[in-house]
């Protein structure tokens, strides 16, 4: 009787584990699996994205060249430095026009917008130290020997980079973490928010739509 009790509860406790393992996870239309977290009242994905996909399962086109990432006017993505070798530590980088279909994250999350990210860094406190709340610990990525990074919530923002609307990437691109948002701000920019290597602060800008950004997903709230 013991022994079944015992067997019973650990049947229990196994199956507790796996909810709240399915709880904390999210799944793309690639199958990609991300790790989720908690920030306030706000629920993250724990890591870029990296779909090739939008979530009804429509390609997205892949764009290497210059001349043809300049011309977008619909949804693209790449690699930074075109080198998928970056895919799986950095994400990919979408232009606005992939952001603004609205089916870019998975279901139950979207791309998160200009008020969230403030609402976000708000929670974090210290606005002049709320990216080294944000960063991965530890000079692995960020190069910076100042860096006070504690990722406090395993946000562990990363350097993904960036590509200009022109096509170009950057020589220093791998010193910035740049997310868009879902913010519009005129016909030809969209607002997007970042950390830089040399600075525990976090940054806003707004930048054409053709530029290519990380992006990170939050949860959808009822």
């Amino acid at each position: 009787m013991v022994k079944g009790r015992v067997l019973y509860l650990i049947s229990v406790i196994f199956l507790l584990k796996m909810v709240d393992a399915e709880a904390q996870t999210v799944r793309d239309a690639d199958g990609n699996i991300y790790v989720t977290i908690n920030i306030g009242k706000q629920t993250w994905m724990a890591e870029n994205l990296k779909s090739t996909k939008l979530n009804d399962g429509v390609p997205i086109p892949q764009v290497k060249d210059v001349n043809a990432w300049k011309a977008l006017n619909s949804p693209g993505y790449c690699y930074y430095n075109n080198d998928e070798k970056n895919r799986d530590v950095y994400g990919a980088l979408y232009n606005w026009y992939a952001v603004n279909t609205g089916k870019l994250c998975p279901k139950g999350f979207h791309v998160a917008s200009d008020d969230e990210w403030q609402a976000m860094i708000d929670f974090l406190g210290d606005p002049m130290k709320a990216g080294d709340r944000l960063k991965e610990k530890g000079v692995d990525h960020w190069k910076n020997f100042l860096s006070q990074a504690t990722d406090d919530y395993d946000f562990t923002a990363l350097p993904g980079g960036m590509r200009y609307f022109t096509g170009d990437f950057p020589l220093f691109g791998d010193g910035y973490a740049i997310w868009w948002t879902s913010t519009n701000y005129s016909e030809w920019q969209a607002i997007n928010r970042g950390l830089h290597d040399s600075s525990s602060r976090t940054y806003k800008a707004s930048d054409n739509k053709r530029s290519g950004f990380s992006v990170r997903c939050i949860k959808d709230q009822k």
